[in-house]
């Protein structure tokens, strides 16, 4: 799934993506950047994340345009 990061308390590592397809909010899992280069995230920020079994974002990271699926009009 791709989103954007709505929020991100890096003390705590709770956060907010807002996902691509509905504008839902998903909430960040506790182990979200887990195995990532990622240490902390910015608001704005465009992110690829999967879902856990409880519908938390997990395993988050970035990718290029390429990697995130975007159409050729929309890369920059």
């Amino acid at each position: 799934m791709q989103g954007v990061v709505r929020s991100f308390d890096p003390a705590t590592g709770e956060g907010v993506v807002v996902r691509d397809t509905d504008r839902s909010d998903v909430v960040l899992a506790a182990d979200a950047l887990d195995g990532s280069i990622l240490r902390m995230l910015r608001q704005g920020q465009r992110v690829v994340f999967d879902l856990d079994d409880d519908g938390r974002a997990t395993r988050v990271r970035t990718g290029s345009e390429v990697d995130m699926g975007l159409p050729p009009d929309v890369r920059v």
